[in-house]
Formats: C-alpha cells, structure tokens, sequence
C-alpha cells in the first residue's frame, strides 16, 4: 500500500479546520452527527484517515472527561446502590 506522504502545513490547516467545525456543529447540536453530516463528510475529505480515527477517540475522550468534570466520577459499583 502506498504510504500517505506528510501532509502539508495547509492540509493540516485545512484537517483542523474541518474538524474545528464539524466539533462545533456538534457542540450546537448535542452530538446529533446527522445534523453535521456535511462537516462530517468535509473532515473526513481533509484529513488522513487515520487522523480522523484518532480525532474521534480524542472526542469521546474530551466528552469523557467533561462528563466526569461535570458530574463527578460515580464508581460503578456504587451508581446501583443509591
């Protein structure tokens, strides 16, 4: 398989751009991904696949650690018993 060449400083201005965007069409949408799906589409269009893999899990991390700051950490074993 050919190996992605580097991207340039505009491609990855263009690839945080794109995701910058798309995040914020999530964050004004309560993570409804269809309402973004053309920012979706233009992320995914911008970035090195395997960038938009490790941007996703960086999402899910960051929404993560909001919640936890937000609600505070609830062990598992103790989210039953209340």
């Amino acid at each position: 398989a050919a190996r992605m060449a580097a991207p340039t400083r505009q491609e990855r201005a263009a690839c945080w751009g794109a995701r910058d965007e798309f995040w914020q069409c999530l964050d004004s949408h309560a993570d409804d991904a269809a309402k973004c799906e053309k920012l979706r589409r233009a992320f995914e269009s911008r970035c090195p696949q395997q960038w938009v893999k490790h941007f996703d899990k960086r999402r899910d991390f960051l929404k993560y650690k909001q919640k936890l700051e937000t609600e505070g950490y609830v062990p598992p074993e103790a989210a039953g018993k209340s």
